[in-house]
């Protein structure tokens, strides 16, 4: 098992990553952040991504969807906005944001990577 903030250093080693932030989606607020820059505001990305999570997941209940959402990708011209909504033990309410350079990351490996950090994760 793994902390909040030794789950985020993993992620900011993930090829490519720009930030990372560890989110309740209840709130909105981080429960910690790595990276980011003045482009990057990380706490108003956990902000917006947080609305993300929350209409995905009205809409599967309006749809009657019996499902899970894994993770859901925003593709920018320059980068790639992966959140990833934690299951189990006591993940339920929190996703992870990771934000790359689309230049220099390889999603599918990224993906793998962030699933395994949720693995590991204990929060």
């Amino acid at each position: 098992m793994i902390n909040v903030e030794t789950a985020l250093k993993e992620a900011a080693g993930i090829e490519g990553t720009l930030g990372a932030a560890l989110v309740d989606y209840g709130s909105g607020m981080p429960l910690g952040t790595v990276g980011g820059n003045k482009d990057l505001d990380l706490s108003v990305a956990a902000a917006g991504n947080t609305d993300v999570v929350r209409a995905k997941v009205r809409t599967m209940e309006m749809l009657g969807l019996k499902d899970e959402i894994e993770d859901i990708l925003i593709t920018l011209g320059n980068q790639y906005h992966l959140i990833r909504l934690l299951k189990g033990r006591s993940g339920e309410g929190f996703f992870l944001y990771l934000a790359l350079d689309r230049g220099r990351a390889n999603l599918a490996m990224a993906r793998l990577q962030l699933k395994k950090i949720e693995a590991d994760l204990d929060i």
